[in-house]
């Protein structure tokens, strides 16, 4: 099902919705430049929907979400977006961050706390951005890229988003999915893409005050964030548990989903 929530300033957020709507709900945020389409093994998998009601979110600018002009660069903002489909969602929701919905979901601790969830995991995921931030330092995929995948020009910002996107995942991913993770990025407006970079944000009194379980999942050779931003939460979180994917790349949820979907449904059935 699709629907949408209004979160910030009156801004739409696209939602997709599978399972139960009484089950324990599970909330999926993307990273940048990408959409609620990046979950989509999870989405069609029983062993999750048949337990869970889960719902993936376009953050603003993306998917099938308005492109506002500004926010971009406010906590507000984005904390009070997550906090509209934690309310949708149902209480004490999962949150499951990938990439720069980490970020995203730190805000969301930083400004209204921790009463909506039960529990919150992190996957390749940073926690706060700028430089000399041990929580978001970003790897060398990213660094060689991330120049060209900010120009309006589209001769120099294709082939860098294609790159990268292919660069994301250490083995092989459906076909069909590979291209969808492509054309998520493209889809977003370059000066989308542009302005979740323009903050400087630390989060270490965050992360040290969680107090709702937490698992922090990340593959061995990500290229996009560097394991040291995991490493990072994982010494900062009271009682966090950490999941090395070996060998695994920065999307273990679409390059190894049955197991992610596993390690998944375990947390949340401990929670």
């Amino acid at each position: 099902m699709r629907t949408e929530v209004v979160g910030h300033g009156g801004v739409r957020l696209g939602l997709r919705v599978e399972g139960e709507e009484n089950s324990r709900p599970i909330v999926f945020v993307h990273g940048w430049a990408q959409s609620a389409g990046c979950w989509a093994a999870q989405l069609a998998d029983p062993a999750l929907t048949e337990r869970f009601r889960l719902v993936a979110v376009d953050l603003r600018g993306h998917g099938a979400s308005d492109v506002p002009a500004t926010g971009y660069d406010a906590p507000e903002a984005w904390a009070d977006d997550l906090a509209a489909v934690l309310d949708f969602a149902g209480p004490e929701a999962i949150v499951v961050a990938w990439s720069y919905g980490g970020l995203v979901l730190t805000d969301h601790i930083r400004v209204h706390g921790t009463a909506r969830l039960r529990g919150l995991v992190l996957v390749g995921a940073i926690t706060e951005i700028g430089r000399d931030r041990p929580g978001g330092r970003v790897g060398a995929l990213m660094r060689e890229h991330m120049r060209a995948m900010l120009s309006d020009d589209p001769d120099i910002a294709v082939p860098a988003l294609t790159a990268f996107s292919r660069g994301m995942t250490s083995g092989p991913v459906p076909g069909a999915q590979a291209q969808a993770l492509l054309g998520a990025s493209l889809s977003v407006p370059p000066s989308v893409r542009s302005a979740l970079f323009r903050r400087d944000v630390g989060s270490e009194d965050v992360l040290a005050g969680i107090d709702k379980p937490a698992l922090v999942v990340h593959g061995t050779a990500d290229r996009v964030i560097e394991p040291s931003a995991a490493e990072h939460a994982l010494g900062k979180i009271p009682g966090a548990t950490g999941r090395w994917f070996v060998g695994g790349g920065h999307a273990p949820f679409a390059e190894s989903a049955a197991e992610f979907g596993a390690v998944l449904r375990q947390f949340a059935e401990e929670c």
